[in-house]
């Protein structure tokens, strides 16, 4: 029986990556400008449908940093984070020097509590420290409850930075991931919907502030027939070799999206017969998941004492990888100090939860794999 590892999330190329890249040598365009990223932010610009100015960068963390940045974050401000996410969502806040304030999530898109994000800015103008800024996430794809964090953005003047690295190709009310925010991120990490090997985006609002995430992502040089510096620049820009990569991946973008849906599908499907397993889902028609991973909550109480543990170490025993949830950036010990809104739904999901394998690659013999595994599991004795 074929024992390969069956990975969470590999990337998947589409076999045209190579004309572009062929194109960049061919015409020595090899560094951080050329026409392959000049043409993979039009082919980014196209997808989102909106009037967006999106900037080529090296990873999504720097799209995140040059975010703040640009939305003058400094030492000392406050920078309001979704707690359930990845730890790049938050780092840049420490980079600039400022103090995150960390929010629970709510039970249905996993993502930023709007109630509790209200309750945080509240206390934190009654204590003098309004927050600069609110960065939201869409949690392994899901949309958060995006109307109503913009609400709650604009009713206290706050601009949203839109954590979308893994929301590539999702909508809410028909309107793409990456479009919300007054400044939006992008990732093309190995792992994600499509890959330029590592890289991300940043997504302006105007041709001017794009132009400003340029010059910083480029060692933000003067005009000048010297070398010249007036402000701390980054050498956070996407080379013309992985924004070929990234033309080539664009073209397959959407095939990407309905495959990792259809693998959401087939664990929807397996798991309406097990009693106690929960998989996360659209709350509502308004809501599009690219579904990035599929991942579910396990209920030892319903499930005969099954844990999200047992359930990993049983996939881990077949040579299948699965992971649990993004542990809570208020949990985690380089944030200890950091303060925190909500009751306990982040860290209920991060005790009970699990990811599981979700690529776009994955075969019928892969999932036959896969549900052997989970019929033994759940049959058996706790």
């Amino acid at each position: 029986m074929n024992n390969e590892r069956i990975h969470l999330s590999l990337a998947h190329m589409s076999g045209q990556e190579a004309k572009y890249i062929d194109l960049a040598f061919s015409e020595n365009w090899i560094t951080s400008v050329g026409p392959n990223v000049d043409g993979f932010e039009n082919d980014i610009k196209k997808y989102l449908e909106s009037d967006s100015f999106p900037v080529a960068l090296n990873s999504g963390t720097s799209a995140l940093h040059l975010g703040l940045i640009l939305l003058d974050i400094k030492k000392g401000d406050t920078v309001i984070c979704q707690s359930l996410t990845f730890v790049a969502s938050a780092n840049p806040i420490l980079y600039q020097g400022a103090t995150p304030i960390f929010i629970d999530s709510e039970p249905e898109t996993w993502n930023m509590c709007p109630k509790a994000l209200e309750e945080a800015v509240l206390d934190l103008i009654q204590k003098g420290k309004k927050p600069k800024a609110i960065v939201t996430v869409h949690l392994y794809g899901m949309p958060c409850k995006i109307d109503e964090i913009n609400a709650v953005a604009l009713k206290y003047g706050i601009p949203v930075l839109e954590d979308s690295a893994e929301a590539l190709g999702s909508k809410y009310k028909n309107q793409k991931c990456g479009t919300f925010g007054a400044l939006s991120v992008i990732s093309f990490n190995g792992n994600k919907i499509i890959t330029t090997s590592g890289g991300g985006a940043l997504v302006a609002k105007s041709k001017e502030i794009k132009d400003k995430a340029v010059f910083l992502s480029t060692q933000a040089r003067d005009t000048a027939p010297h070398y010249q510096h007036s402000e701390v620049g980054y050498n956070y820009r996407m080379s013309n070799i992985c924004a070929g990569i990234g033309r080539g991946q664009m073209e397959v973008l959407d095939a990407h999206v309905a495959l990792r849906r259809e693998m959401h599908a087939f664990y929807a499907h397996y798991f309406e017969k097990i009693e106690g397993v929960t998989i996360l889902t659209e709350p509502n028609d308004a809501y599009f998941s690219n579904h990035w991973l599929s991942a579910v909550t396990v209920d030892p109480s319903k499930t005969g004492g099954k844990t999200r543990e047992g359930l990993r170490l049983a996939l881990e025993a077949a040579n299948i990888e699965s992971r649990p949830l993004w542990k809570p950036m208020h949990l985690q010990p380089v944030f200890e100090n950091s303060p925190y809104y909500g009751g306990a739904v982040a860290e209920g999901l991060f005790e009970n939860g699990l990811c599981l394998p979700s690529g776009s690659n994955l075969s019928t013999a892969d999932r036959d794999r896969i549900s052997g595994v989970l019929d033994a599991f759940f049959s058996s004795r706790a």
